[in-house]
């Protein structure tokens, strides 16, 4: 038996394509471009590829994409100030801050100083309350796209057993909540979990979210099991270079779960996706309008 593989690039395709059309009808029919504000503080490679791929696509959906660059001797109080401006601006729908933030910041105040309309990241104190209560928030991108594939795979997820492995606040805990709000039996198990192998092989859904290369082998992947790999790590290839790869041993998980997530092409073109669709739908909350369909928690 072979796993099915979960496509995560077409599926995000597929959801790009369903926000590109709902932008389109915002602006036909209400005059209205939703506006995504990405802020980067620093010269990071990584955030600076991330924040280049984020623009391209959000313009490609139709959608108004503003970048401001910032040097990484950037006061705490000028980006505040910043921020409040974008809070202020009406163009503006959803605003992000690319992180890691330098060392002279401090990432929580600059997060929860983000109207918690326009926090597209989902990362704002109010929005992870009113996940953890099962109100209506925004919601973390990495975990709303996994429970769009599971979905999608899954048709409902009503009783099945999910184990989250890892209790980041950006991944495993948002990702537990919204598992629950789709009335699953969650474990959130992580280092110190006694017997994790026996916790994981309990799984009908098993969601790896630790950032620990190929910690997770197929012999603790329950046979038939849905799988989805977060981790993105970095492995030396003999020949100098490196190459991605998950959390799961993908080679032998594959031997054995029923739907898996491959790394790269999996969750990672997901997040991306995910950020454009909170875009809109943060700006048809902000406009008192139906919220898209499909797109939201």
């Amino acid at each position: 038996m072979t796993a099915q593989i979960i496509d995560g690039k077409a599926f995000a395709a597929s959801v790009r394509e369903k926000v590109a059309g709902h932008v389109a009808r915002l602006v036909e029919e209400h005059g209205l471009t939703p506006g995504l504000a990405v802020v980067l503080v620093g010269e990071d490679p990584a955030s600076q590829v991330y924040v280049r791929n984020k623009g391209k696509q959000t313009r490609e959906v139709g959608m108004l994409s503003v970048e401001h660059r910032l040097p990484d001797t950037t006061s705490e109080g000028d980006l505040l100030e910043l921020i409040e401006a974008l809070n202020n601006d009406p163009m503006i729908h959803g605003i992000l801050v690319q992180l890691p933030l330098p060392e002279h910041m401090n990432s929580d105040l600059v997060i929860n100083a983000i109207d918690p309309a326009k926090d597209v990241d989902g990362f704002h104190i109010s929005n992870v309350g009113l996940l953890g209560t099962g109100q209506k928030s925004m919601v973390p991108c990495t975990p709303l796209g996994c429970l769009m594939m599971l979905r999608e795979h899954h048709g409902s997820l009503s009783g099945l057993n999910a184990v989250v492995v890892g209790r980041s606040n950006i991944v495993g805990k948002p990702m537990a909540q919204l598992l629950l709000g789709d009335s699953c039996t969650v474990t959130i198990a992580h280092s110190r979990t006694r017997d994790l192998a026996g916790v994981c092989r309990g799984a009908d859904i098993l969601v790896a979210a630790v950032g620990r290369p190929k910690m997770i082998p197929g012999g603790w992947v329950k046979t038939g099991a849905t799988v989805i790999d977060v981790g993105i790590n970095r492995i030396p290839k003999e020949d100098g270079k490196s190459r991605l790869v998950g959390d799961v041993d993908f080679d032998s998980a594959v031997k054995v779960a029923g739907a898996i997530t491959p790394v790269p092409g999996g969750v990672g073109p997901m997040t991306i996706a995910c950020l454009l669709a909170n875009t809109v739908t943060a700006c048809c909350r902000a406009n008192g309008l139906p919220e898209p369909e499909g797109l939201t928690a």
